[in-house]
């Protein structure tokens, strides 16, 4: 009869580093978030001219309040400009932000398509993708799309 092999318990993480990973995770979803509001704003202005809080909540598909609150904090952090009741501007700061997003966004979602993935996946893809793609292999997805 064999016998049953045991597994030694995984070590525990210590308590300050599983802290600091969580924050650092905490950080980059902060980061996310700035950046799909930044081009969100971007593109209603371009496509309507303005943009206001029901429009980015429908848009982003989560509430007036969370919009509310990601704005006030996106206004701390420099990127928009926001008063009651009117539009929301990005300001220089969230501009090239939102330039920036909207690059490697197109990049990603023409590399996604060379490789046969359908529109409508890689755009889907590509939200998740041009977040968390490295300059270099980003570069590489612009080099072998010739963009």
């Amino acid at each position: 009869m064999k016998k049953a092999l045991r597994s030694s318990p995984k070590p525990v993480r210590p308590s300050a580093l599983q802290a600091e990973s969580l924050r650092q995770t905490r950080r980059e979803h902060a980061a996310e978030t700035a950046e799909d509001y930044a081009e969100a704003i971007a593109d209603l202005a371009a496509s309507q001219g303005e943009a206001r809080v029901v429009d980015l909540a429908r848009r982003l598909g989560v509430t007036h309040v969370t919009v509310n609150r990601t704005l006030a904090r996106l206004q701390r952090e420099g990127l928009v400009s926001v008063q009651p009741y009117r539009a929301i501007f990005l300001t220089p700061a969230g501009r090239k932000l939102a330039e920036e997003c909207h690059h490697r966004h197109s990049v990603v979602v023409d590399f996604l398509k060379s490789l046969g993935i359908p529109e409508k996946t890689a755009e889907i893809d590509a939200e998740g993708i041009e977040h968390h793609v490295s300059p270099g292999t980003l570069a590489a997805f612009a080099k072998y799309t010739n963009r």
